[in-house]
Formats: C-alpha cells, sequence, structure tokens
C-alpha cells in the first residue's frame, strides 16, 4: 500500500480546498504514541506468534505493563527466549507451550490447563501467521492449506477454547492480528488474503456478538512490519533471480516499522477501545481511499498488480 498512498498523496498535494487537509488531519490521528499503563497490571493476557515479531515485542511490552502472560510459539527456542527475556526484568509468564495452533486437541487441552489454574484471560490476542505469495496455477494444494490452517483455523481454535470463558466474566478483549491484505486485493497474495479476509470477517461478528458481554474486539491490520517474514517469505512461481529479490525486500523494508513500534500502536488501539487498529499511515490512509474513492483505489491496485506481475516474473 505503499506505492497506493504515494499516488493519492501527490494528487492531494495539489490541494483543490481544505477538505483534503482536514482529511489528512483526521487521518493522521494518533500517530504520537503516549503509553497508558493503568489497565494492563496484573491482567491475564494470552498470546500466540510469541517467539518472534510482533508477538514477540508485544509480549515483551505487555510484561513491561505488568500483564501476566500465557504464550503459545511452535518455535521452542524463540519462545524460551521471549520467556528469559521476560523474567530477566521480573516480568510474569504464567505459562507457555511449545506447539502448532492448527492442533485443535493442543489448543483445548491449553485452555483447560490454564483456566483451571488462573481462570478466564483478559485480554486473547491471535498474533502467530505466515506468509506465503504466488499465482492461483503455481501455488500447491499443500500451501494454500497450511495457509489457511495457521492463519484463519488458528485463531478460530484459540477463540472457541478461550473466548467461552471470558463471556462467563463478562469482560475483556479479543485481538486478531490480520493484514493489509485483509483489507486490500494485493497482487500475487490470493491464499493470504483468503485467510486475513477470513479473519477479519469472523472479528466484525465477534465485535457484535461479543459487545453483550462487555467483550471488546479489536481488528489490527499491519501495513510493513520488520519481521523474520520479510526474509523467510515464499513466493511460489518466482523467476527472477535472488539479487533482484534481495533488492525488493530492502526497497520493502525502508518504509516498515519496526515490531516494537507495531506493538505500541496495537496495545495504544486496545486501551482506547479501537476496532480497526493500523500499524502505519498508508494503509489508514488506503483503507480511507477504498471506501471514499472506489475508482481511484481499483486503478491504483490494477497499476500495482501490473507492475508486480511484471517484476516477479521478468528473466
Amino acid at each position: 500500500m505503499h506505492f497506493v498512498s504515494s499516488i493519492i498523496s501527490n494528487h492531494s498535494a495539489s490541494g483543490r480546498s481544505n477538505q483534503y487537509g482536514n482529511v489528512s488531519a483526521f487521518l493522521r490521528r494518533n500517530t504520537e504514541i503516549i503509553m497508558t499503563t493503568t489497565y494492563l497490571p496484573n491482567k491475564k493476557c494470552l498470546l500466540t506468534g510469541a517467539a518472534s515479531g510482533i508477538g514477540k515485542a508485544m509480549a515483551l511490552l505487555l510484561a513491561e505493563s505488568g500483564a501476566e502472560l500465557f504464550l503459545i510459539d511452535i518455535n521452542a527456542n524463540g519462545l524460551q527466549e521471549t520467556v528469559e527475556l521476560i523474567r530477566g526484568k521480573n516480568g510474569k509468564v504464567n505459562a507457555y507451550k511449545v506447539f502448532s495452533i492448527t492442533d485443535f486437541e493442543q489448543v483445548k487441552l491449553f485452555a483447560e490447563e490454564i483456566h483451571a489454574l488462573y481462570g478466564a484471560m483478559d485480554i486473547v490476542m491471535n498474533i502467530a501467521g505466515i506468509s506465503a505469495w504466488g499465482a492461483v496455477d503455481k501455488m500447491g494444494h499443500e500451501e494454500w492449506s497450511n495457509i489457511i490452517d495457521i492463519n484463519l483455523k488458528g485463531p478460530i481454535h484459540i477463540i472457541e477454547s478461550f473466548v467461552p470463558k471470558m463471556m462467563q466474566q463478562q469482560k475483556g478483549h479479543v485481538v486478531n492480528v490480520s493484514s493489509a491484505a485483509g483489507l486490500f486485493g494485493l497482487p500475487w497474495h490470493g491464499a493470504y488474503s483468503a485467510s486475513k479476509y477470513g479473519l477479519r470477517g469472523l472479528s466484525d461478528v465477534l465485535r457484535h456478538d461479543l459487545k453483550r458481554y462487555n467483550i471488546h474486539t479489536h481488528l489490527v491490520c499491519p501495513g510493513a512490519v520488520d519481521t523474520d517474514l520479510v526474509n523467510s517469505i515464499k513466493i511460489s512461481g518466482l523467476t527472477i533471480s535472488e539479487k533482484k529479490l534481495q533488492t525488493l525486500k530492502t526497497r520493502f523494508q525502508k518504509h516498515a516499522v519496526k515490531p516494537e513500534q507495531a506493538a505500541k500502536t496495537i496495545l495504544k488501539g486496545i486501551e482506547k477501545n479501537e476496532y480497526l487498529i493500523f500499524t502505519s499511515f498508508d494503509v489508514r490512509f488506503g483503507y480511507w481511499m477504498q471506501r471514499k474513492f472506489t475508482f481511484l483505489y481499483e486503478w491504483a491496485m490494477q497499476k500495482m498488480n501490473d507492475y508486480f506481475q511484471k517484476t516477479l516474473t521478468e528473466k
């Protein structure tokens, strides 16, 4: 969406009236992160994907704010490192476990163990996820299934195992980390977008279903975030050189925010009970444009798609 926001920014700069200045000011709200932590001390927070990236940054931030943590990840070494970092600073990790959230029985068992000892969670955060790109004719069935299992079915397993207890205590927050690809039709993101749009749809239902139980739902739509996913991303059917791929990754990282900054923005949104939480201005801007100037959004998406196709299939 950096490409899209550049197009619109140039258009806005010409300025036909004060309307654009007002809109720009509106869209830039909350860019200053001022942390308040009165809610978090002793709150029980469950996080998936705590071994790296946004999940790790969020776990460290919550621990620093006094929350009691329950952590999940499939990466044993990374999760152990997160736990040691937190406990080394006198943070509270009440429980952590290494397993895949695609395994419903494991999720259910962990939930039962936690509920028996600690009761219902105050915050449940679905952060774990993977990414893979590719044209429809290049991605194999296993790749499609893997992305859906981890990015969509995994959060569903967490929600059905942990949220009912929260409904009984009638308070809490459910945080689902989607993506810009859950808002926009980005090129070669078919499988990834299917999972992230699905999580977005689920969140939209939960925000209304759970409201009567005083449970707030938050949908996080990050833009570029400089995590390990950038270096490990798989692109099916790619024919360009490794050198050119690295150039594209470097270009991406130049406008990406750090996981720590993304975590602060997410926590700020939770504390303000915002439903949609953006971690970068370009995604917020693109979402506004998509709804207000549909024709321009569709034009920009097609231009991006054409550029992507040309760049990633060059010999």
